[in-house]
């Protein structure tokens, strides 16, 4: 254990030091620029400058887009800053130690000045100048340029791609976290591109100061070598010349290398492809490379070529022009099959997908309906559903699945249906070209409209033109759009048929995120005291009654502490829920605010408890009609005051009866929840607001 801690605090710190490497290597940098660097180092820092640019230049052609190496600008300014500061340090020794000799300066700089010159200065001059024009006049000259109009077409872009992004956010082809995401990209890449534009001029830069060196190296060292060292011509030309020429190919080559980076990103085209795989897919092509291999044969028959060169390359570009074939063959074939299978689908006339749905949640609309999903309204169906699938997935504790909302020409005009699975739940009429109004709890004064029931809830309301809905909203009506309707009812219907639309899938999902941080919690539970599907089926108990399941941890826990007990799932749902109880009571009431009861005569809950122990395998409660009949007439009604004030409806009960009075209330009255005593949080302050009971046929 201690051996772990002390692993853990040397990576803690070598993080920290990591944080601190940047400062100092600038501060390193700017010391180089005035203070004389040994030999030693100066060859070390040679070596590290050409193995960053060459580092630079590897993750540029394995970068998909130019927006993954987006901190590129930032590296070429800090390898351009390095190789300048290195051209100062290496100047200083060359003019000042030049005299003695070509190893004066480190044994890179000699090696590349003898590799070059190779015995002849002129040559080694104008091989320098050529890498020189090559990398100022050529790479860098272009890559500015394609930055430059690269940056100017991205900000012009940038509001066609804002818009493009609230298209699809109103389409709900995207979800607000995708959104945003999106806009952060294009952003991004206005940056970036702002950006190279700037860092290129380094580069440009950097490739004049090349050749200033150069020039001062060379002038400055024969003045130095012949005025103050005493050298003749040739010899400080040997000595100089030899010295300037590899300092500046030193420096170059990392220079062109970072120049050929640079024009890779800002010409890069974002692919799912590296530069290598993008590129030999769409040059291997037969017709390209049949064409060339007959031109390179022709000219290889041309009398007075090196014919036999032409003609090998004549004969690879010929077998690269087979293989090619042969993979578009390959590829034509295996189109062929999926066209085949499409003609026989064709010919059958349908499909799986005609006669299968695999949807959990589906919303069919009418055909005037239609409009409520428009791409070009700002905030139509699409998101808004988005946004409830969101608030119920945060409330239940599990993440409820796609809605799919699609048109159904057997319907009415402006009939929608909410189906759960292949089953339909829910079935109304909207208008999208209506405004329902539903009235106050003071309003009584009737509208000019079609009377109907609001389909959530059940109160009455009317479909009212847009042009009454001020008169409407003075007469004390609240005014609701049709879509908002829709998703209302549709949230109502979630919630209700919460068990049928948790399965193992989504069970497994939850088990998997809680094991990041409790693995030993789920391994000791599932599956060795309860297996998946049983654990499942609780969980479907629970959610039946509205009980969120959000506290996983929680649910394992009281698990794990029954042990393998031989009980029915729905009685292991019973006797983990008062911890879970608090968690419905919360999101119905205010910490703060007293808990509202109902609760049962003492005479009516007794005779109920008889009831249940003379029927002990019975699972319904067994009541005589009459009587049946007034308990649910003086809950409806108790009820109604509830909604009226919109506070919850809390009924409780003994424990023992509790079950079986959910179950013949919820099946009249699906709004009351039913509790026993022992479910009621102890920190939380409850009353009796309304006592169901007193019937002549109790007695």
């Amino acid at each position: 254990m201690q051996q772990s801690q002390a692993i853990g605090f040397s990576f803690g710190d070598i993080k920290k030091m990591s944080g601190s490497l940047l400062p100092v290597g600038i501060l390193a940098l700017v010391g180089m620029l005035v203070l004389p660097l040994p030999v030693v180092l100066l060859d070390l820092f040679f070596v590290f400058n050409i193995t960053i640019s060459l580092l630079i230049l590897m993750v540029a052609l394995h970068t998909h887009r130019p927006l993954d190496f987006s901190s590129f600008p930032n590296l070429l300014l800090l390898a351009t800053v390095l190789r300048l500061g290195l051209n100062v340090a290496s100047t200083r020794i060359v003019l000042s130690e030049g005299h003695n000799g070509s190893d004066a300066a480190g044994q890179v700089i000699q090696a590349f000045g003898e590799f070059i010159v190779a015995g002849n200065y002129t040559v080694g001059l104008f091989v320098f100048a050529i890498l020189v024009i090559i990398n100022l006049v050529v790479i860098t000259k272009g890559a500015g340029r394609v930055s430059e109009v690269s940056a100017r077409f991205t900000l012009d872009a940038m509001p066609g791609k804002q818009m493009a992004i609230d298209a699809d956010l109103n389409a709900g082809v995207l979800t607000p976290e995708e959104a945003t995401e999106r806009r952060s990209d294009v952003s991004k890449e206005a940056d970036f591109y702002g950006s190279m534009d700037g860092a290129s001029k380094f580069v440009k830069g950097d490739a004049i100061a090349g050749i200033l060196i150069l020039a001062i190296n060379v002038i400055g060292g024969l003045i130095i070598g012949i005025a103050q060292h005493n050298l003749s011509v040739t010899q400080a030309a040997e000595n100089y010349i030899l010295l300037s020429i590899g300092d500046g190919l030193v420096a170059q080559i990392p220079s062109l290398l970072l120049s050929i980076a640079t024009a890779i990103i800002v010409t890069r085209v974002s692919s799912s492809e590296n530069m290598s795989e993008h590129i030999s897919r769409q040059v291997n092509l037969s017709a390209a490379w049949l064409p060339t291999s007959l031109v390179m044969l022709a000219l290889g028959l041309v009398p007075g070529m090196p014919n036999m060169l032409f003609i090998g390359f004549s004969l690879i570009t010929a077998f690269l022009a087979w293989t090619s074939r042969k993979k578009e063959i390959l590829a034509a074939s295996s189109e062929g099959v999926e066209i085949e299978t499409e003609k026989a689908e064709d010919d059958v006339e349908f499909g799986l997908d005609d006669v299968k749905d695999a949807s959990k949640i589906s919303v069919n609309i009418g055909y005037s309906l239609i409009t409520l999903v428009d791409e070009g309204k700002a905030d139509n169906l699409v998101p808004k559903v988005t946004r409830l699938r969101k608030e119920i997935s945060k409330a239940l504790g599990f993440i409820v699945p796609g809605v799919r909302i699609r048109d159904d020409l057997n319907l009415g005009a402006s009939q929608y249906q909410i189906k759960i699975g292949q089953k339909i739940v829910a079935d109304d009429n909207i208008f999208a070209d209506k405004k329902l109004a539903i009235p106050g709890d003071d309003t009584k004064l009737e509208l000019a409209g079609l009377k109907v029931k609001e389909p959530a809830f059940g109160v009455d309301a009317y479909w009212i033109d847009a042009e009454v809905q001020a008169d409407a909203e003075a007469k004390g009506y609240v005014i609701v759009e049709p879509d908002d309707v829709l998703t209302t009812h549709l949230s109502q219907i979630i919630n209700s048929y919460a068990s049928d639309l948790l399965g193992q899938e989504e069970v497994q999902e939850l088990l998997d995120n809680l094991q990041l941080t409790y693995p030993n919690l789920v391994d000791t539970v599932i599956p060795k005291i309860m297996p998946l599907n049983q654990l499942t089926s609780i969980m479907k108990c629970i959610l039946e009654e509205g009980v969120p399941i959000s506290d996983l941890r929680l649910i394992l826990e009281s698990l794990g502490s029954m042990g393998a007990q031989k009980l029915d799932s729905a009685d292991i749902a019973e006797r983990i829920r008062p911890k879970l109880v608090p968690l419905l009571i919360q999101k119905m009431i205010k910490f703060k605010d007293t808990v509202p009861l109902i609760t049962f005569s003492p005479e009516l809950e007794q005779l109920i408890l008889t009831t249940v122990r003379q029927n002990p395998e019975e699972k319904m409660l067994l009541l005589e009609g009459t009587l049946a009949k007034k308990i649910l007439s003086s809950l409806n009604d108790a009820s109604e005051e509830f909604n009226k004030e919109g506070k919850p409806v809390f009924l409780i009960v003994a424990p023992q009866i509790r079950k079986h009075v959910a179950k013949f209330v919820r099946s009249q009255l699906p709004s009351v929840n039913v509790l026993s005593f022992m479910e009621l949080p102890e920190d939380r302050s409850v009353e009796i607001a309304f006592t169901v009971g007193g019937f002549d046929a109790i007695e």
